[in-house]
């Protein structure tokens, strides 16, 4: 099913997505794609985007994935994803327009098809979303562990 509308209304209004310029590009089936263009306001020392900026963007490719494994819009009606643990390779500088995709694997599609379909309260996941610039290469990968509930 395809959640762009939905993910781009819980994910672009968040602060940190706001101010790193974060756009839900797709978000359907278990996958998603959002990209940003580098603000100067969050460049570092070698005018790359800063590690804020990257972890924001790898966690809002995770979070619109888990969205995207959502049947309708109602499956995530009352849902809290809180991040418990991240871990991001920087591989090269992230200059200019940057896409980060996420794809969850099938472990992470069966714990959210148990939440969703309220059999559990609670999923435990991980998502490894890819950024890359607008050459194609890849700038940075980040993990985000998941605590997925439903209140």
């Amino acid at each position: 099913m395809d959640t762009t509308a939905l993910a781009r209304s819980l994910l672009e209004p968040i602060p940190a997505n706001r101010t790193a310029g974060v756009e839900v590009l797709r978000a359907a089936d278990g996958a998603a794609e959002v990209a940003a263009t580098v603000p100067a306001a969050l460049t570092n020392v070698i005018g790359s985007l800063h590690a804020s900026g990257l972890a924001a963007l790898a966690d809002a490719a995770g979070l619109a994935a888990v969205i995207a494994a959502c049947t309708g819009p109602s499956d995530f009606t009352g849902v809290v994803p809180l991040g418990a643990s991240a871990t991001l390779r920087f591989l090269a500088p992230a200059r200019g327009r940057l896409t980060a995709t996420c794809v969850l694997d099938a472990a992470a599609r069966a714990a959210l098809a148990e939440l969703f379909a309220s059999r559990t309260d609670r999923a435990r996941l991980t998502t490894t979303a890819v950024i890359t610039d607008e050459s194609g290469t890849t700038v940075c990968e980040g993990t985000f562990d998941w605590r997925v509930r439903r209140t």
